[in-house]
């Protein structure tokens, strides 16, 4: 059935509908299968997406047709449709009468995906006006409120040195403890691996309680603090209360220096928003495990990562993982960058639709996978600043010499970039930075050639 006499007004000039502030715009690469009218296809799309059948029916009224999602612009050519929804049409809370993304996503992604008649639709980026903003939660705390505990100037304050415990799996809470200490006593802030946490033998209730012990005693000996961020992650918003309120009362007067990260992509958006909220006094920690499955370059369906990480910051994310932009081991290009001026900007313009965030709290970048202390300098090149965290467990524990020396030696890459000099001159005046090119030299070698000869390495 055709429905593009009512799903579809090409008219629509998409400046007015943002002026006008009462529509959700999306913008997705559509491509109908073989046999379909493009447009065709799209108001099917819009309708399956909101107030449409596959058939006529008796119980439509004036008033659904005024809450019809409608196509406003097509480019069969380069597959651009882009659809705006009425802002009526989405769930809002009992509550307290705010927005949800799971009812976002419910419309804009739905159904739509399955039909028989598309081939692919990927959505490439969305619009929110002012009043969709005003009903979003937005984070509770954002990485000012870190550098103001590691004792930073609060606007600017620069990269904070994290890593990751590894091995992922198989440490026991002693050894990972140990692990703990060892990298507090040059670095920043520690996570939990996505898949840690309350293994038979690592139960939390004996791995946490060592853990603080293991931050107490770095930020004795160091005279600086610590950060940990936990993994609450769990099917039921009970049991992921019960491991934050046990890390809380653990940490008791540094509770503060504690984070809670969540696996917000397979946990869904429920948890993430059941951690902002019950827990609004924590740096909430997005993890995005699982997303290559609908975010990679190669899909075709479903959303992007700039689209994940976009949602992350409505829905409350103080940070969010955003990848390598082609820098570590994950799959990404330098191009990714946008990702993070979205999240943590308070305007920019994304692949489709200028955004504003009306003072919005960031969403801090995240950067992990593959990173190490020679990879830094490039990265922070091609984003343009340091004011990110970097969870780099390789390029910590991989250091020659002892994770603490890793974590100096990231800081050091960092001081380097700002500083604009020479890597291999600044490594010459600063041991731990010099000693990761031996520790990484297959990265060595394919950034700095010659670096051998320059450092007198002769091994």
């Amino acid at each position: 059935m055709d429905q593009s006499n009512r799903y579809a007004d090409l008219s629509l000039k998409e400046e007015d509908l943002i002026s006008g502030g009462k529509h959700i715009l999306v913008a997705y690469k559509m491509k109908p299968k073989a046999g379909h009218g493009y447009l065709e296809a799209a108001a099917h799309f819009a309708a399956e997406s909101s107030t449409g059948t596959n058939v006529e029916v008796s119980t439509t009224d004036d008033f659904t047709k005024g809450v019809d999602a409608l196509v406003y612009h097509i480019d069969e050519a380069t597959e651009d449709m882009r659809i705006a929804f009425p802002l009526e049409l989405f769930d809002r809370n009992v509550t307290d009468g705010r927005m949800m993304i799971v009812s976002f996503l419910t419309l804009v992604i739905g159904n739509n995906q399955g039909m028989g008649d598309i081939e692919h639709g990927q959505m490439i980026d969305f619009f929110m006006p002012p009043r969709a903003i005003q009903l979003f939660d937005g984070p509770a705390k954002d990485i000012s409120d870190l550098w103001r505990i590691l004792g930073r100037p609060i606007k600017d304050g620069g990269y904070i040195a994290g890593t990751i415990i590894k091995p992922k799996l198989g440490l026991r809470p002693e050894p990972f403890a140990a692990a703990a200490y060892q990298f507090w006593l040059g670095g920043d802030f520690i996570k939990n691996d996505e898949p840690q946490g309350n293994q038979v033998f690592a139960p939390v209730k004996k791995t946490i309680p060592l853990v603080y012990d293991a931050m107490k005693r770095a930020m004795d000996e160091t005279g600086e603090a610590k950060l940990f961020s936990m993994n609450i992650t769990a099917d039921d918003h009970y049991e992921m209360c019960a491991r934050a309120d046990f890390a809380l009362e653990t940490f008791g007067p540094d509770a503060d220096k504690l984070a809670f990260l969540v696996d917000g992509f397979v946990g869904g958006p429920g948890m993430i928003t059941t951690a902002r909220r019950q827990y609004a006094g924590q740096y909430l920690h997005y993890h995005r495990a699982g997303h290559g499955m609908i975010t990679s370059p190669s899909a075709k369906r479903g959303y992007t990562a700039f689209v994940l990480a976009k949602m992350s910051r409505l829905q409350g994310a103080s940070g969010i993982h955003v990848g390598t932009m082609g820098y570590g081991k994950m799959e990404g290009g330098a191009d990714d960058r946008n990702i993070a001026y979205m999240i943590e900007r308070d305007s920019c313009d994304g692949p489709v639709y200028h955004q504003e965030w009306y003072g919005m709290k960031p969403t801090t970048p995240i950067i992990s996978g593959g990173m190490n202390a020679l990879r830094l300098p490039g990265f922070f090149e091609n984003l343009g600043h340091g004011n990110v965290i970097n969870t780099a467990g390789g390029g910590s524990y991989g250091h020659i010499d002892s994770p603490a020396a890793g974590a100096v030696s990231l800081r050091q890459a960092y001081e380097c970039w700002k500083a604009g000099a020479d890597p291999i001159e600044y490594a010459r005046e600063h041991k731990e930075f010099a000693r990761a090119f031996e520790s990484f030299p297959g990265d060595a070698d394919k950034l700095y050639p010659g670096w051998r000869e320059k450092l007198g390495v002769h091994r």
